[in-house]
């Protein structure tokens, strides 16, 4: 994929602009470190005129459209994206490093999130309230006006898509800030948006860098609502800007999701599976299960099942569809490294991987080796801190009260997952963990769109996906009427 041929221009009005300041910045190809897309530097101005375009577009076009006409056009969106999908695919493995079957995965989920909200843009229901003799009280759900989507860089195709659809179906117009590490499926995506009919300032798309273009979306006084996908602090200035202005803001953060094994599980299942999962995209997924839990009688066994499937992992940048592709950046990948190292001194124990891929044909990329890390104890850095990498970490328990201590032991709450026979013991763990999602005997859910998504604690609040997420986008108007 030539940088000649991509376009990193924004998409503001439904025209491709240059920054306002006609700077630019390079991205990178994390297979190999090479110069792969410029795209435009924006700023505050470039801010500006996007949010008076969606502004434009809500007052004049969007808020006014039918709600079966917004039907109709997110499900060509959806179409499009589905008919598109091998050119999507191919955009974000280049742009993010991930094998082409997940970036495949990632376009049909984005088709899915259009096909979802589309089918609940006419059904957007309001209540009505008794009130007694000659008396009408009922309630609709209206549009906020200008969501602002600040998208993340390990899944921007998807997590636009989940975002971006339900704000649309609600009647709201958008401004979308895509993270600068990978920003072409997003700016694809918006065009996709536009050949399916909606009109022009519905869907823009600024690029930029986050603390410039990023920071001047989250804080401007015509943004109606935020949604935030990415790291804690991040989260929290984005909390902080939005205040300013009195916005509701939805908060995805990070999360150190547990994955607990008990004994009488199929070990061999829930080891094999602990290792697969924390391998999407490289370990950057903030619903990865990166702790392992595991009863102490079944450790080597379980262990065992993981270190074999890491070993096995084949590397490769994501074109080719290997196992694992390279992490997004070398700052990512040092980091990551160096979370290793602390593990080690901390007291774990290496038992698959721990390095930079030793590969020659990969020594370019930002490779680092499927990691498993033994005998870490509750309470050190990896065992705290999201590493956001292809590392997996196993602490021990004794007792089902110790294993929903250790799994609730850290600042996140996004995801647990639990493997047992026990129905009793199953339900009563999920009922004790804090987690927004608990996942029973098998910790991927596919077709995803339409399961309520969110964290407790530090991971953030508020909820994406699902009929849960209209709640997000749309504020209640309560009329009364005495008609005696």
């Amino acid at each position: 994929m030539s940088s000649a041929t991509l376009d990193g221009r924004m998409l503001i009005g439904g025209q491709r602009v240059e920054a306002a300041s006609g700077e630019w910045f390079e991205t990178l190809d994390p297979a190999n470190g090479r110069p792969l897309a410029r795209i435009a530097r924006g700023d505050g101005r470039d801010v500006d005129t996007a949010v008076e375009n969606a502004r434009e577009a809500f007052d004049r076009v969007w808020s006014r459209t039918a709600p079966l006409k917004r039907v109709q056009l997110l499900n060509r969106v959806a179409a499009l994206i589905r008919e598109r999908r091998a050119d999507l695919a191919a955009l974000e493995s280049t742009d993010v490093g991930k094998p082409l079957r997940e970036a495949e995965a990632d376009a049909e989920a984005a088709a899915q999130f259009f096909e979802y909200y589309a089918g609940a843009a006419d059904k957007v229901f309001g209540t009505s309230i008794p009130l007694g003799p000659s008396m009408l009280d009922y309630t609709v759900r209206e549009p906020l006006g200008v969501c602002a989507q600040i998208i993340p860089w390990n899944y921007p195709l998807r997590l636009a898509a989940r975002g971006i659809a339900p704000a649309l179906a609600c009647g709201n117009t958008v401004v979308a800030k895509p993270a600068e590490e990978a920003v072409l499926s997003t700016l694809r995506l918006a065009e996709l948006a536009l050949e399916a009919g909606l009109p022009r300032g519905v869907f823009n798309v600024v690029t930029g860098l986050g603390e410039v273009a990023g920071a001047a979306l989250a804080g401007h006084p015509g943004i109606n609502q935020i949604t935030f996908t990415g790291s804690v602090p991040t989260g929290i200035a984005v909390m902080k800007a939005a205040a300013d202005n009195v916005v509701p803001v939805t908060l995805e953060l990070g999360g150190k999701s547990p994955n607990i094994v008990f004994a009488d599980a199929d070990l061999a299942q829930a080891g094999s599976s602990a290792a697969r999962v924390i391998l999407q995209n490289a370990g950057q997924t903030c619903t990865a299960p990166a702790r392992l839990l595991v009863e102490r009688r079944a450790q080597a066994e379980v262990v065992e099942h993981a270190a074999g499937v890491m070993r096995a992992m084949r590397l490769g940048r994501g074109l080719d569809n290997p196992d694992m592709g390279p992490v997004i950046s070398a700052p990512q990948m040092e980091r990551i490294l160096g979370f290793v190292a602390t593990g080690v001194r901390q007291g774990g124990r290496v038992v698959a991987g721990g390095e930079r891929a030793g590969d020659p044909r990969l020594r370019d990329g930002f490779f680092v080796q499927p990691t498993l890390i033994d005998q870490v104890a509750p309470g050190t850095t990896v065992e705290q801190e999201e590493i956001f990498g292809p590392v997996l970490t196993v602490t021990t328990f004794e007792t089902m009260e110790e294993a929903i201590a250790i799994a609730n032991g850290t600042p996140y709450g996004l995801v647990t997952g639990i493997w047992t026979r026990d129905l009793h013991r199953a339900l009563t763990v999920a009922a004790e963990v804090k987690a927004g999602q608990v996942r029973i005997n098998g910790y991927s859910a596919e077709g995803s769109a339409h399961l309520p998504f969110g964290g407790f604690k530090r991971s953030g609040f508020g909820r994406e996906q699902g009929m849960e997420a209209i709640a997000a986008y749309t504020q209640v108007k309560n009329v009364m009427i005495n008609y005696g």
